[in-house]
């Protein structure tokens, strides 16, 4: 048993019931495996559980009722196979995203790209809580962002190219939050009432509703459970430089500052939490311009 100690002590190995028992669940940001890597999950369950594998809220796979003596040598397959042993414990968790722009036509932002590189700056980190980070590529929130301790949201400014819209009433018909009306002949926007989610723009069949102002929306604290809660707002931000800068600096403040025993939600007032955004709104690095606008700069 000994030899096994370290990785008895990782996240991804959770005792079951059975205490005679572990359940090994896996790192997979996004959810997203390959073929070849389903077929050695596959194997690696067989040999080592009972052949079942189980599906996760959290876009991982665990593989069910395994020995503990063997827990060694499943972690090394696991590592070969691309697949290794994941995190539950109060460290931060599988990164989850929707499908983004790469397969949704919703989305605003790429989801999956932007969760693998939160992935492999921060998967597993020790934390005095649990660090649950999802990203959603629109407000509808698939991925319950707001639900999580982090949570990341991308959304658009819709804008109305002047003069040239019919009042056709498709953007009328298609927005969820009745935002907008058709006045004079021309569609207006209440802006207090758009939640900024696009769906105004793909559903203009003239293309007169361009999307500008691309940005992702990052809450804190948010959490599931038995007693849910939204998570606050603390930013937003119009690159993925400006995401990671602040997913880090959150990750870092809850690191040096979050007592353990209590969940991030219950403890943002005693964390200061307004200061807190005040201080990485202070320190948020600029955007760097599109190449679009690099271009043109250089035009002028």
């Amino acid at each position: 048993m000994q030899n096994n100690f370290g990785i008895h002590m990782k996240g991804g190995v959770i005792t079951e019931r059975d205490a005679d028992f572990s359940t090994v669940r896996i790192r997979a940001p996004s959810g997203i495996l390959t073929t070849e890597q389903l077929r050695g999950i596959a194997k690696i369950a067989k040999k080592y559980g009972t052949g079942v594998v189980h599906c996760t809220t959290r876009q991982t796979v665990e593989i069910p009722h395994v020995n503990p003596m063997v827990l060694k040598r499943m972690a090394q397959q696991l590592e070969k196979n691309g697949t290794p042993v994941g995190a539950e414990n109060d460290e931060v968790v599988n990164i989850i995203s929707c499908p983004g722009t790469e397969r949704c036509k919703f989305a605003n932002i790429d989801t999956i790209s932007l969760a693998k590189k939160i992935d492999e700056k921060l998967f597993g980190k020790a934390m005095p809580v649990k660090m649950r980070i999802a990203l959603s590529g629109c407000p509808n929130a698939c991925t319950s962002p707001m639900l999580n301790e982090v949570g990341i949201i991308g959304r658009i400014r819709p804008e109305r190219t002047p003069g040239l819209c019919t009042g056709c009433g498709s953007c009328v018909y298609y927005c969820k939050e009745a935002a907008i009306r058709i006045r004079n002949g021309i569609s207006e926007l209440d802006d207090e009432k758009c939640i900024q989610c696009g769906m105004c723009v793909t559903s203009c069949s003239f293309n007169l509703l361009k999307s500008v102002h691309h940005h992702f929306l990052i809450t804190v604290g948010g959490r599931r459970g038995r007693h849910p809660k939204i998570g606050r707002e603390l930013l937003t931000v119009e690159t993925e430089d400006q995401v990671l800068f602040a997913i880090e600096r959150i990750v870092d403040w809850v690191y040096r500052r979050a007592w353990s025993g209590r969940l991030l939600s219950e403890q943002l007032d005693d964390l200061q939490f307004g200061k807190f955004r005040d201080e990485i709104i202070s320190k948020l690095p600029k955007a760097e311009p599109a190449e679009s606008e690099k271009t043109q700069n250089n035009t002028d």
